[in-house]
């Protein structure tokens, strides 16, 4: 059994993933779900890796998932940490020493095709029942973004198997977007599930059964139909 150290995304809380984590624990494996420094005005990426780190404490057996802007993250716990595996969700994908900040312009992401959504529920939470992505918000954090123009401490990906998984319906990072970026910057074809950006909140039992699926595999990038 693994131990799935779960990483949420901008503004949020390891609450996010507390659905996902019953589901994997049904299933034998043990999570981690720490909240990030996301109010802080003096933490920076580095910071936000120090809280994962920290909270994984002596547990071994490490696959790492990040969602949204976790995925600036989950490589830089791979490079601290001995992981089994990295895998993103619906995530940010960087390369060495890029900035949060700069990410939007050097993936491109205003030129791909997609509607813009100024109402936080309609872009994270469409196909979330209404009672929890109104929890969702309520529960979410400040993201300060005094150091998001920081280079990424980030030296190369780590040399560890890794998965993208986008989600079709995803507003935020619409799938032909997100299947160049990890294309483009992974050399990987992402793996693809039906529904929005937040999938541990709509479809927590599908996304813990696909990480479980992940976690057996042993063979770099073998592609796994998440079906």
């Amino acid at each position: 059994m693994a131990t799935f150290v779960l990483i949420h995304g901008a503004g949020d809380v390891g609450w996010y993933w507390h659905l996902v984590e019953a589901e994997l624990r049904k299933r034998g494996h043990d999570t981690v779900a720490p909240d990030l420094p996301c109010d802080d005005d003096t933490a920076g990426l580095s910071e936000y890796a120090d809280a994962v780190t920290a909270a994984v404490g002596d547990r071994t057996d490490l696959v790492v998932v990040g969602q949204s802007m976790g995925g600036l993250v989950v490589p830089l716990v791979g490079e601290r940490l001995p992981v089994r595996m990295l895998i993103l969700v619906a995530a940010m994908i960087p390369l060495p020493g890029e900035s949060a900040a700069d990410y939007w312009t050097a993936t491109g992401y205003a030129d791909e095709a997609w509607d813009r959504y100024d109402d936080e529920i309609a872009l994270f939470y469409q196909d979330v029942p209404p009672d929890l992505a109104a929890e969702a918000v309520r529960r979410s954090s400040r993201q300060s973004e005094t150091r998001m123009s920081e280079p990424s401490p980030l030296r190369a990906w780590p040399d560890v198997p890794t998965r993208v998984l986008l989600c079709r319906d995803d507003r935020l990072f619409p799938p032909a977007y997100l299947r160049r970026v990890a294309t483009e910057r992974l050399g990987i074809t992402p793996d693809e599930i039906d529904g929005g950006h937040t999938p541990a909140l709509s479809r927590p039992a599908h996304l813990a059964e696909i990480l479980d699926t992940y976690a057996a595999a042993t063979r770099r990038n073998s592609r796994i139909d998440p079906y």
